[in-house]
Formats: structure tokens, C-alpha cells, sequence
């Protein structure tokens, strides 16, 4: 019997994204239910997801999974005879889940407090995203991809917030100056899975000014 895979999501929401690259690059078919997160979020949502209630959720034959990176992993086990996203090393795969860690709670989290906040006030926090985006570029070094010559887990996880870049710098009034990161994006961009599901830079930029009118830091 063929598996019954279902996706909720938001089309602009980085996390969502991983895991529509994820299963584009395992060749699974799913269906797709987008959550209206600004009004009301739908029952299936709280049902699968009633400890936090947030997207993005993979519903494998009934079963919910949660948490972006923990779905990619799932991915991988599952659909594992197609595009292997992490490495087979025991040390490598952590590596990987360390500096996916290290995006979210590094990059993420910091970029987010600048364009949810008040400019002004986040003069140590914009510091700190240049110096954690020059971390990632060392970690990249001069590889066409985070994992080497191949496309994984790693690239997965950063390139949904590579549309944000512009963004970032344009609210934040600042420059990034990270081209290591840029020239990898673009390599990123030239694969199907990656280019179909990015958030456009001008979707990004938009919705972001709509939210910080509605918070009231504008």
C-alpha cells in the first residue's frame, strides 16, 4: 500500500521549507494543507502538533512528526535508498546535527530579535549575526556544498533563510558581507528541490514589514 504523506506548512515559513526540499529530494509524494498562522490555526494542526501548536508537521500514514530538522532526519530514514541527506560517519551526522543546532539557536534566533525589534536596540545582536554567518563560512570553507562535493542535511537546513539575507540587511541596516554564503546560495538555487520551494526575497521582505506594523515596531 502506498504511504499516505501529508505536509502542513506556511509557504514563507524557512522550516516548512527544509522539509519540502527534503522530500523533493527524496522523490516522495505528499499533500500539502497550508495553516493560516495569523488567524486561526486549523484542528488538524492542534491535534497533531498539541504540545506547541506550530508548523511545520509531517503526517507519515497517521503519524505526526514534529520539529523541522527532526522531520529531515525522519525523511532520511524512511525514504533512505533515494538521495542520502546525512552521512553514513557516526561522528560526521553529529557534526551535521551541531551545526544545524547552531543555526537555529546562532543564527536564527539572533537574526529574529532584529527584525522583530526596534533597530536601535540591537546593535549587540547585529554583531553577533556577522560573526555567527563568518563562523558558518569557515565551516563551509571552500566546498561546493556543508557536506562536501554532495547536496545533505546541512544545506537543507540553512538554505531556506538564504532569501532572508536581504532582508535582514535592509531592516537591520546593516551589511552582511558573508560572499562565501552568497556564491553557495546561488549554487544552491541551481537544484529544482531548492529553487521551487525558496521564499521570494520580495514575499520575505513584505511580509516582514506586515509583521512589525502589526506588532508595533515601525
Amino acid at each position: 500500500m502506498e504511504d499516505e504523506v501529508v505536509l502542513l506548512g506556511f509557504h514563507l515559513s524557512m522550516f516548512e521549507i527544509r522539509v519540502r526540499i527534503a522530500l523533493a529530494e527524496k522523490g516522495v509524494k505528499y499533500e500539502y494543507k497550508e495553516e493560516d498562522l495569523v488567524n486561526t490555526k486549523s484542528p488538524l494542526l492542534l491535534q497533531m502538533n498539541p504540545v506547541h501548536k506550530k508548523i511545520p508537521v509531517l503526517i507519515h500514514n497517521g503519524k505526526p512528526i514534529c520539529e523541522s530538522l527532526i522531520i529531515v532526519e525522519y525523511i532520511d530514514e524512511v525514504w533512505k535508498d533515494q538521495a542520502p541527506l546525512l552521512p553514513t560517519d557516526p561522528y560526521q551526522r553529529a557534526q551535521a546535527r551541531f551545526w544545524a543546532d547552531f543555526f537555529d539557536n546562532k543564527v536564527h534566533e539572533v537574526a529574529k530579535k532584529i527584525w522583530t525589534g526596534k533597530v536601535d536596540e540591537h546593535e549587540k545582536e547585529k554583531k553577533e549575526l556577522v560573526e555567527n554567518l563568518k563562523t558558518l563560512e569557515e565551516v563551509l570553507g571552500d566546498k561546493p556544498y556543508f557536506g562536501g562535493d554532495t547536496f545533505g542535511f546541512l544545506d537543507i537546513a540553512f538554505i531556506p533563510f538564504y532569501k532572508w539575507f536581504s532582508t535582514y540587511e535592509a531592516v537591520g541596516k546593516m551589511n552582511l558581507d558573508c560572499p562565501k554564503l552568497i556564491a553557495w546560495g546561488k549554487r544552491c538555487l541551481e537544484r529544482q528541490s531548492v529553487s521551487k520551494f525558496v521564499s521570494d526575497e520580495k514575499d520575505v521582505y513584505e511580509f516582514v514589514m506586515m509583521y512589525r506594523k502589526k506588532i508595533g515596531v515601525d
